[in-house]
């Protein structure tokens, strides 16, 4: 996450883990970005920048521009809700700490 908020396109990303036919484990990014270029180019860019911040084992096998990410009433991340959401699943998880709705069905259906 902190390879991807060093890019000076990205305001904030979350990463997790999701099942991976061939890894056993992939790496899904959700990025928000400062100004509207969701571009296969910047994300091309992204995956380079990781390489060379962390190396060739943390790349990423998705990149996922995204409006604003799930978070709680606090403010923190629900990476468990992203997860899920990475996955293809549909999420059986409490949500009831979950800031905006809005943004998890926006997720769920750019993954469509």
């Amino acid at each position: 996450e902190s390879a991807l908020v060093a890019h000076p396109a990205v305001a904030e990303a979350a990463v997790v883990g999701f099942p991976h036919e061939i890894k056993g484990e992939g790496i899904c990014c959700f990025v928000t970005l400062k100004s509207d270029n969701d571009s296969d180019q910047l994300k091309a860019e992204l995956t380079k920048h990781v390489r060379e911040q962390i190396g060739a084992l943390a790349t990423p096998d998705q990149i996922r521009f995204a409006a604003s990410l799930p978070k709680t009433r606090s403010g923190k991340i629900m990476r468990r809700l992203l997860r899920d959401i990475a996955a293809g699943r549909e999420s059986s998880q409490d949500t009831t700490t979950l800031e905006d709705y809005s943004i998890l069905a926006k997720l769920r259906s750019e993954d469509e």
